[in-house]
């Protein structure tokens, strides 16, 4: 799975483009000669055009969206990677589920402590060209965004992931949430995961 977004799907990057330009036309005057007029106002008009274009792919409506956030599970291909048989339990703690308390809280409520979570690669927060695997619980049947798999994690599985991403397919792990309310924290039995790297599992 690549690091971070091509600087061209960066969100921000159409309005900075436009800003550049617009500050470029307090240097070039109407008086200026057409071979430096012209191709800026060119540079400027596309430059909208793909800010539209930008804004109309952003409300168009892809599950999961741009950003790793899933609506609904359904119609999604998923992929359970069964705990594998040990006696010691392989845990992955989710990062940032400071920033999702409610989320968790509600799956919580409506799922119990122990339910499934979905994996989903080239997930980000917003304005930031970091890639991540977004980790969405399922408790209730309704998908809730608690965080995202750890760097360490992420370097060890990330391209098993996204490879199945690539196929349409999205890998659904155990998931144990911890702590109380208002400290809540998310860990994930990763084990199975070893057994789709060496052949995969039949998709839900």
């Amino acid at each position: 799975m690549p690091r971070s977004k091509p600087l061209l799907l960066w969100e921000p990057f159409p309005y900075l483009v436009l800003v550049v330009l617009l500050i470029a036309t307090g240097f070039v005057r109407p008086s200026s000669p057409p071979w430096l007029l012209w191709p800026l106002m060119a540079l400027i008009a596309a430059s909208l055009a793909w800010i539209v274009v930008a804004i109309a792919l952003e409300r168009r409506r892809r599950n999961p969206d741009q950003w790793g956030n899933v609506d609904t599970f359904d119609g999604l291909e998923l992929v359970d990677a069964l705990p594998a048989e040990r006696s010691v339990r392989a845990v992955a703690p989710v990062a940032d589920t400071e920033r999702h308390r409610r989320a968790i809280e509600l799956a919580r409520l409506n799922g119990g402590a122990e339910q499934q979570a979905v994996l989903v690669p080239r997930a980000s927060r917003w304005l930031s060209m970091r890639y991540r695997v977004g980790v969405q619980l399922s408790g209730g049947g309704q998908p809730r965004h608690a965080g995202f798999l750890r760097a360490d994690a992420q370097e060890r599985w990330g391209a098993l992931l996204d490879g199945l991403r690539t196929r349409g397919e999205y890998v659904r792990v155990p998931a144990f949430i911890t702590g109380a309310e208002g400290r809540f924290g998310v860990e994930l039995d990763v084990s199975g995961l070893e057994a789709l790297e060496g052949g995969g599992a039949p998709a839900q």
